[in-house]
């Protein structure tokens, strides 16, 4: 959550301790069939625009030019107190030589276990040291939406936009159960606007949905 994130000093060095040994298996990480499909949906016309609450980047590393990452993306920091903004690739080569050796003794120790998040298991992160904004101080932050927060006004309207200007709703793989991708089902259904629902097992939109 943003409140332990922010309230913590101990809890932000655990943090970048594990996401510093794990953000590069999210990087490395390719698209699948879905991204690929979708990309192809665009290129042919069929898709508009794609609203995605996932932070991984595949489905403009699949080819979709219309993208709205509607919590962020993992490849950028930003600063909660100034609004600087710098990349995690960039961030990583200064936490690198903040702490030498941290990556190759955590490997040491049995390898590592990395969470599809980017959350690195590794038991101690009290020697880390990670850095504040280089230009006022103020706390980094990776520029995700966490629990707690609210999707800036700015990125929610340009999706709200496209679900408007759109002759109908899919929604691809998303059990729903997170409000700020749920709304635009709501949204769509108030407009009349037909909803389609591809998605393994119950969602919150189902009652909505013109097909499943």
């Amino acid at each position: 959550t943003i409140r332990q994130f922010t309230s913590s000093r101990a809890f932000r060095q655990r943090y970048w301790a594990r996401n510093h040994l794990g953000w590069r298996n999210m990087d490395d990480t390719v698209p699948n069939a879905g991204h690929r499909a979708l990309a192809h949906m665009e290129a042919a016309g069929v898709v508009s625009g794609l609203i995605t609450q996932n932070v991984d980047l595949l489905h403009t590393k699949a080819g979709s030019r219309q993208v709205v990452n509607l919590h962020g993306t993992y490849a950028q920091v930003v600063c909660l107190n100034c609004g600087l903004t710098m990349s995690r690739e960039a961030l990583a080569d200064e936490l690198e030589a903040l702490n030498p050796g941290f990556t190759e003794r955590a490997e040491q120790v049995g390898g590592i276990a990395v969470a599809p998040d980017a959350d690195a298991v590794v038991a101690d992160t009290s020697d880390f040291q990670y850095l504040d904004c280089p230009r006022c101080g103020g706390m980094l932050k990776p520029d995700i939406v966490y629990f707690g927060e609210n999707v800036p006004k700015e990125v929610a309207a340009q999706a709200y936009s496209l679900v408007d200007g759109a002759q109908a709703l899919l929604v691809a793989g998303s059990s729903l159960t997170v409000f700020s991708g749920y709304r635009f089902v709501r949204h769509a259904a108030a407009l009349g606007i037909p909803v389609a629902i591809v998605n393994r097992g119950h969602t919150r939109g189902d009652d909505l949905a013109t097909v499943k």
